[in-house]
């Protein structure tokens, strides 16, 4: 089972330590446009209208300034750097050491600034979207789109893997499966049902969901090895909803939320 998360913007940047090791990273292919982001990325954010480029607000001037560093930065894996409603509810340090083995091996972030992270890639903090026109590089999800199917569409095709994509709809923009493998990809939505029978999407409620589906899957043995195996372990611990498969397009699994009761 390959699982794709989406970063978070929050961060918990490394006090001390060893600075990025590009070369170090998983999936060295894509090195040399790391770091064509990465240098573009420092020349935007040292810029007097670098918020307005990078559309954040003025309160995130910190995380920026710390783009323009992103070579000296002390780095930390990937698995504690980021935080936030998803990572919280993974709670990687919290899983017993086989489930962190699989999530070590099967999880990938998508991330606007490298491509794709492993968990135990180390990386200073940063701040990007995958939304953003980058200037000297351009729409970041269109320039990392043919790196990634180069990663991703191998490891998609090999034999018994099963994709949980659990990416935000931005991130999902920089890799979509092939027809031929759109199959093996389970596509996450979340909803919240009222009294009533309306649905609604929460974004708060579905990231939280997110990563406890995704703790579920890792901490329940071993990859299901087909995407009905998949559903039939989700549904052990969530209402779910699984669409009928359809010639090259990819599944998706609905996670059904009750409101709290008051």
């Amino acid at each position: 089972m390959l699982v794709l998360l989406p970063p978070s913007e929050r961060k918990l940047p490394a006090r001390r330590g060893s600075p990025l090791d590009l070369a170090a990273l998983t999936h060295p292919a894509l090195s040399t446009h790391r770091r064509a982001v990465l240098e573009a990325l420092a020349e935007v954010s040292g810029r007097p209208d670098a918020a307005a480029l990078l559309g954040v607000g003025r309160s995130t001037a910190p995380e920026v300034g710390a783009n323009t560093r992103w070579a000296s930065e002390p780095a930390r894996e990937a698995g504690s750097l980021f935080t936030g409603v998803l990572y919280d509810a993974l709670g990687l340090a919290s899983m017993e050491s086989a489930a962190r083995r699989r999530a070590t091996g099967s999880v990938r972030v998508v991330s606007a600034a490298y491509g794709l992270l492993g968990l135990r890639d180390r990386v200073p903090a940063h701040r990007l979207a995958m939304g953003t026109d980058l200037p000297g590089i351009g729409p970041l999800a269109r320039s990392w789109r043919p790196l990634l199917s180069a990663e991703l569409d191998p490891l998609t095709a090999a034999d018994g893997q099963v994709v949980l994509d659990a990416r935000s709809a931005a991130y999902a923009a920089a890799w979509r499966p092939p027809r031929a493998l759109a199959d093996r990809v389970v596509e996450v939505a979340v909803v919240v049902a009222g009294p009533g029978g309306d649905r609604t999407v929460v974004s708060h409620h579905a990231k939280h969901a997110r990563g406890l589906l995704a703790r579920h899957l890792l901490e329940s043995g071993p990859a299901p090895r087909s995407v009905d195996a998949l559903a039939e372990r989700a549904a052990r611990a969530f209402t779910v909803e699984m669409d009928d498969a359809r010639p090259g397009r990819q599944r998706r699994l609905t996670v059904v939320l009750r409101p709290p009761q008051p």
